[in-house]
């Protein structure tokens, strides 16, 4: 399979990757009890994005090669046609 297909692949993972782990450990500023003024009660007290970045980056490259061999594997392959 071409590099630019499994980097491509890759991209599309990873973002679907990200929005699953995106709210894991979010706390709300309702939540913290400290809401500020004019701003949304749900709205996040802290992200944590450069742990959820790097979450998402190992959980797409566990998928991704997942994927790729699942369409790789004979066995599948046979059972698919």
């Amino acid at each position: 399979m071409p590099i630019a297909s499994i980097i491509a692949v890759y991209f599309i993972v990873w973002w679907l990757c990200f929005f699953v782990v995106l709210p894991i450990g979010v706390r709300s500023q309702l939540e913290d009890g400290n809401v500020v003024p004019g701003t949304e009660p749900g709205a996040p007290t802290v992200t944590r994005m450069l742990p959820k970045i790097g979450m998402t980056s190992v959980l797409a490259v566990v998928v991704t090669l997942a994927l790729f061999w699942a369409l790789t594997n004979p066995w599948l392959q046979a059972y698919w046609h």
